[in-house]
């Protein structure tokens, strides 16, 4: 199954965000971790640019952003340091009035030595917590799991699991992923257990 260069991205994204670890976290999205990776070089590379199908190298572009436009992306990076790439991209259009793609921004930036790496690094999962559980409602997990429903859009299920003894307290699907989202699942998980009554 090919996918486009959006979802490609999304993917790399909720590897990055996910708590269960890269390798379980692919298997979820059916995802070998072979290409994953593969993604994942090209875009520590080139950024989203880099996450585009592979074309034959041409001689000439004819969009090819002018060097006076380039110099106004650098001069507006190193004014705005704190932005990121995407926001960069934002800021230009919305108070210089021209377009550029996040892409674009990150190309230029990367041509200057301006990006290093990406703003995060996937690590692998240990396979066992340090720290073990000895007994029931010592530790809960909190879990988002994303998952993409054709025509409908993006969803969320969120869990409590109990640590010790691996048992799903309480779970919810909703279209969003807040803070409100968090604490109404946790206040929900106290209630059920009667954790909400100790003292």
């Amino acid at each position: 199954m090919k996918h486009s260069t959006g979802e490609k991205m999304e993917i790399i994204r909720i590897v990055q965000d996910s708590e269960l670890g890269v390798k379980r976290t692919l298997e979820e999205l059916g995802i070998s971790r072979r290409t994953f990776y593969e993604w994942y070089k090209r875009y520590k590379e080139d950024g989203y640019e880099g996450l585009k199908p592979k074309q034959s190298n041409r001689k000439t572009f004819w969009n090819k952003i002018p060097d006076a436009e380039k110099k106004k992306v650098v001069k507006t990076a190193l004014d705005q340091t704190e932005l990121s790439p995407r926001e960069l991209a934002y800021h230009i259009t919305d108070k210089q009035g021209w377009f550029i793609r996040e892409s674009s921004v990150y190309r230029i930036l990367k041509e200057h030595g301006l990006i290093t790496s990406p703003a995060w690094i996937v690590m692998a999962a240990a396979d066992e917590f340090k720290d073990k559980t000895k007994h029931v409602h010592q530790q809960w997990q909190t879990d988002f799991t994303y998952f993409k429903v054709i025509n409908w859009g993006w969803y969320y299920l969120s869990t409590i699991m109990d640590d010790y003894s691996r048992y799903i307290i309480t779970s919810e699907l909703s279209t969003n992923m807040e803070t409100t989202d968090t604490k109404r699942i946790v206040n929900e998980a106290l209630m059920k257990t009667g954790l909400d009554k100790d003292s």
